[in-house]
């Protein structure tokens, strides 16, 4: 459930080469992480070899990033305010489950040429056991934007039931449309997630 702009110049390699420039942005940074967790596993790498393998030292590593683990999921904050902004304008006459949808699939399309590193960060986010204490706090914050703008529209107190079933609700079935693009090597995002949040707001829609 997250994506990223435009890719910067791609690093060839997390082992590092001769004369290679420094990292300058947050992206850069991301993806020499990515490769680094692939080469030598998550819990094997340590923030001074991301900043080695990165060409920048350990206080620059983080101005970009608090942890390691923040790496994994780049600019997921950002992002998920973007999604709120997005919310709160939807016109009034569009259905709460259609809005939703729609902000959904928003927030998880990436440009084509991310594809592949899409995949790399998702697959490290959902297949990690040491990420998933940080991942809960972000799925938390997800949640959170989506039950405001149920509770928004209905008139509910945000932590009432309803709003956070449906936050819940709409997490699990997008974890669900991520984890089958992962198993399917080829397979666009796009389609599959939609067609989980149709099984989702199509039975949910006699009751909102």
């Amino acid at each position: 459930m997250v994506h990223n702009g435009a890719p910067p110049q791609e690093p060839r390699s997390s082992t590092g080469r001769a004369g290679r420039r420094p990292v300058t942005t947050a992206a850069e940074l991301e993806r020499h992480a990515l490769l680094i967790f692939e080469e030598r596993g998550f819990d094997a790498t340590t923030v001074d070899d991301i900043a080695a393998v990165a060409g920048i030292g350990r206080r620059t590593f983080f101005r970009y990033y608090a942890s390691k683990n923040d790496v994994a999921w780049g600019e997921f904050d950002a992002h998920l305010e973007t999604m709120r902004a997005a919310l709160a304008a939807t016109p009034a006459e569009v259905p709460v489950l259609a809005a939703l949808r729609r902000a959904i699939l928003d927030f998880n399309t990436y440009p084509v040429a991310e594809a592949d590193w899409h995949r790399r960060r998702m697959a490290l986010i959902l297949r990690t056991p040491a990420l998933q204490a940080h991942s809960t706090l972000r799925y938390a914050a997800w949640r959170a934007v989506v039950a405001e703008f149920v509770a928004a529209r209905t008139g509910r107190q945000t932590d009432a039931l309803e709003p956070r079933a449906v936050a819940w609700a709409f997490l699990g079935v997008a974890v669900a449309g991520y984890e089958e693009w992962l198993a399917r090597p080829g397979a666009d995002l796009g389609p599959i997630l939609d067609q989980a949040l149709r099984l989702l707001t199509e039975g949910l829609a006699e009751t909102l």
